[in-house]
């Protein structure tokens, strides 16, 4: 066993040795100090009282702070969720409050309007229903299921709220798009269907006069 030096006659070496030592020691007991998740009928010592020891109510708990004896409270009577408030309901979700369709579009129908509804349009509907809406997109080239024609007589039929509550919710093999597209870029993209609804079906008489000979 090595003989104790006393620091008043220990070298440098051996200075820096025992505080090597006296560190690690040290590192340590730190270390074992924040173990905690070993079992135990102790509680640990909290050197600092963190976020995770604080006074709360958890879910589905029983206290005594309430005559029923339930943590889990019913929210006050008349409260609104803000994720499902909606001012103006017909707007968010295309059906009015007697649960019918909204008939017309909302938005102002201009160039403004049917651009933003092309744009909206071709990065989600386009993908299945091809960028003339006559179903035959990508997607569903490699699938077994074929998305509708919107120049079907039965969507065309559809007024402009059934169209974005179809978009809002999906239908059928169709998802709802209510998360991935605002309120707003939905009803764009009813007024851009229509658009090419009325392409499609039109004809030359539907052409201003002095435009006429212009198309082919």
């Amino acid at each position: 066993m090595p003989a104790l030096v006393s620091p008043r006659y220990a070298t440098a070496a051996e200075r820096r040795r025992q505080a090597r030592s006296a560190f690690l020691l040290l590192a340590a007991a730190a270390l074992l100090a924040g173990c905690s998740n070993f079992p135990s009928r102790h509680p640990p010592i909290w050197l600092w009282p963190d976020m995770k020891k604080q006074d709360k109510f958890k879910p589905q708990m029983s206290t005594t702070q309430f005559p029923d004896g339930r943590s889990s409270r019913r929210p006050v009577q008349g409260t609104v969720s803000r994720e499902s408030y909606r001012p103006d309901a017909p707007f968010a979700t295309g059906v009015n409050a007697d649960n019918t369709y909204v008939a017309r579009n909302p938005l102002p129908l201009n160039k403004e309007t049917l651009l933003h509804g092309q744009a909206r349009f071709d990065v989600y509907c386009a993908p299945c229903h091809d960028r003339t809406g006559s179903g035959r997109g990508v997607v569903p080239a490699k699938a077994v299921w074929v998305p509708g024609n919107m120049h079907d007589d039965r969507i065309v039929n559809f007024v402009d709220g059934e169209i974005f509550h179809v978009i809002s919710n999906g239908r059928r093999t169709m998802p709802g798009y209510r998360f991935q597209i605002p309120e707003k870029d939905r009803w764009a993209i009813v007024a851009y269907v229509r658009a090419l609804q009325r392409s499609w079906r039109g004809t030359m008489n539907d052409v201003p006069a002095d435009l006429q000979s212009k198309v082919r």
